[in-house]
């Protein structure tokens, strides 16, 4: 059975592209690729799939109308998925544990841990805070695959 290692490992190849699907209000999915990583929630500690999302992204409405998200990493004919309830941390989705300048550092670090890297973090920070992004944590509930 894969584990978070997996899933770890997985990400890792191709700057951890993986696609993401939530549930629609209408019960039909929604998918869209996302840069993923592993990465320690801030507020709880345990370790989630995790992803930088746009404020106007479906997926953020989804989640939070409860639809739990599942990311789907495929390498070749091997592929692990994670699937679980899902926190958001961003200015439309405040945690009292996380400040401004926590929130900046924060999504600096999902997008690192996706496999991003920024030649100008002042200039990622001022777009990130522009656009309203949030941080997505995945809890996984059910990790599958044959990887």
């Amino acid at each position: 059975m894969p584990d978070l290692a997996d899933v770890r490992s997985f990400l890792a190849d191709e700057h951890g592209l993986a696609v993401v699907s939530t549930v629609q209000a209408d019960g039909r999915v929604l998918s869209s690729v996302a840069n993923c990583g592993v990465h320690a929630h801030p507020v709880s500690g345990a370790e989630c799939v995790a992803l930088v999302s746009r404020c106007a992204a479906a997926r953020l409405g989804h989640v939070r109308a409860g639809s739990q998200i599942t990311i789907t990493v495929r390498r070749g004919w091997r592929w692990v998925g994670v699937t679980g309830p899902a926190s958001l941390i961003g200015p439309d989705d405040p945690a009292d544990e996380v400040d401004d300048d926590d929130l900046r550092m924060l999504l600096r670090s999902v997008f690192q841990a996706a496999g991003g890297t920024h030649d100008d973090y002042d200039d990622y920070d001022r777009v990130m805070a522009a656009e309203r992004r949030a941080a997505v944590f995945v809890t996984p509930a059910r990790i599958l695959g044959n990887g």
